[in-house]
């Protein structure tokens, strides 16, 4: 196999692999645990050619909710609050383009911000998409209610199920390329 068929073929992977992964865990009542947001962090750090960086993340998302549509009791379109979460996915990935020095601390940090990000998009998303008072009372009302929610014992379904994936993920996937990288040094120099 040539090596652009072969990344070809690791990309299209990777897509299937989040979003099947992601209506499973939806069905499985697993809500977030896909790590998608580290997904864009990782593609935007690594891959030289950032269409494909942006691409990645973005199109696990879509053939994702195209499943949940398809597959599950949950509505995979939604309107408004979804365009803000690609766009919020689109300023992770940017952001992995600038997770230039990769250590733990770095990566870390990237991810938390990351996870953050999604957070305050998303439920700012939900306000945009008039399930509050489109005035900054009814923002504030939606971030409150959606801080207590997050706290609940639904906390293991959304955020911290983001979070905890995220950090997964990030470890995971930023550790095996620092590890192939390095065997690959190594295979160079002898």
């Amino acid at each position: 196999m040539r090596k652009e068929t072969t990344q070809i073929f690791l990309v299209a992977l990777v897509i299937f692999i989040t979003a099947t992964l992601r209506v499973v865990n939806a069905e499985a009542h697993l809500y977030n645990l896909v790590p998608v947001a580290a997904l864009g962090l990782f593609s935007g750090s690594i891959l030289q050619n950032k269409r494909w960086a942006y691409t990645i993340p973005l199109a696990a998302m879509l053939l994702s909710d195209l499943g949940l549509a398809l597959f599950t009791h949950i509505q995979g379109f939604y309107g408004i609050s979804q365009i803000v979460n690609y766009l919020a996915l689109a300023l992770i990935t940017w952001m992995g383009t600038r997770l230039h020095k990769r250590n733990m601390l770095n990566i870390a940090g990237y991810t938390l911000s990351g996870s953050l990000i999604f957070f305050l998009l998303s439920n700012f998303g939900t306000w945009l998409g008039g399930y509050y008072a489109y005035s900054f009372a009814g923002l504030t009302e939606c971030f409150t209610m959606a801080l207590p929610f997050y706290k609940s014992e639904m906390a293991t379904s959304f955020f911290v199920n983001s979070l905890f994936g995220d950090l997964i993920f990030s470890g995971i996937a930023f550790g095996l390329f620092a590890l192939l990288t390095q065997k690959r040094q190594l295979a160079r120099i002898r």
